[in-house]
């Protein structure tokens, strides 16, 4: 095989939103512990905004994304992609219907995420969770959380309609200053209920919350972009 060609090749299906998956390239780069930019994690990104809105298919009030997202997955695996994964929390209540319709692995955002709070310490305990209110309705974190021994804290459901939602519509709006101010309210709330670390369970929270003040927020943040690239990079490594 040419050295071109050798190595794993990571595929993205991304656009849900645009913003975060353009975040998640960049944290799949700064993260990645190299010496050389040859190092980093090979990767093609197919970022499509037509996809329909994930919360309103999955309760029949919109189109159904299902058939963008198993287009994208096809052109990646078609473009050479040894395994996929997708920036976006909402699109994993199709999981098991994405992951059968190819022959390549996607990595799963909530076990990376459980990956990632174990890595920071947090074993077990008391997990404050953000998302849309879909996501969080489903339980597609609690099910996989509590089974591993933690257990879930979330917002009143005027606090996740007023805050949480308001914060990842403003960001898939560019909006992303905008977005601290109702992100900040969602953790202090949760902090005040003495949780061991908050989960930010849908790809825009991370951007509207800086990386740069997380230190100084008094709780542990697991970040799901980020949690999401160390899966890619450990993927990569292995």
């Amino acid at each position: 095989m040419d050295s071109k060609d050798s190595g794993r090749l990571l595929g993205v299906l991304g656009g849900m939103g645009p913003m975060a998956s353009a975040a998640f390239m960049v944290r799949l780069t700064a993260l990645a512990s190299v010496e050389s930019e040859q190092q980093h994690v090979p990767a093609i990104l197919w970022s499509d905004p037509r996809v329909p809105d994930r919360p309103s298919g999955y309760l029949g009030n919109g189109p159904d994304p299902l058939p963008w997202m198993q287009n994208g997955l096809m052109h990646l695996v078609h473009a050479g992609a040894q395994a996929i994964v997708v920036p976006c929390n909402t699109a994993h209540l199709w999981y098991e219907q994405m992951a059968a319709s190819i022959s390549i692995p996607i990595l799963h955002i909530v076990q990376a995420v459980i990956d990632d709070l174990r890595r920071n310490g947090i074993k077990q305990g008391r997990i404050g969770l953000l998302g849309t209110a879909v996501t969080l309705r489903l339980a597609l974190y609690q099910r996989m959380l509590e089974a591993n021994g933690y257990k879930c804290v979330m917002l009143a459901d005027d606090d996740l309609a007023s805050y949480c939602t308001t914060a990842i519509l403003q960001v898939k709006a560019n909006r992303l200053a905008e977005a601290y101010t109702p992100a900040r309210r969602c953790i202090d709330l949760l902090r005040h209920r003495r949780v061991d670390a908050i989960v930010l369970g849908c790809t825009e929270l991370p951007l509207a919350v800086p990386h740069e003040i997380r230190p100084d927020l008094g709780v542990v943040i697991t970040d799901s972009i980020d949690a999401l690239a160390l899966a890619a990079i450990d993927w990569h490594a292995g």
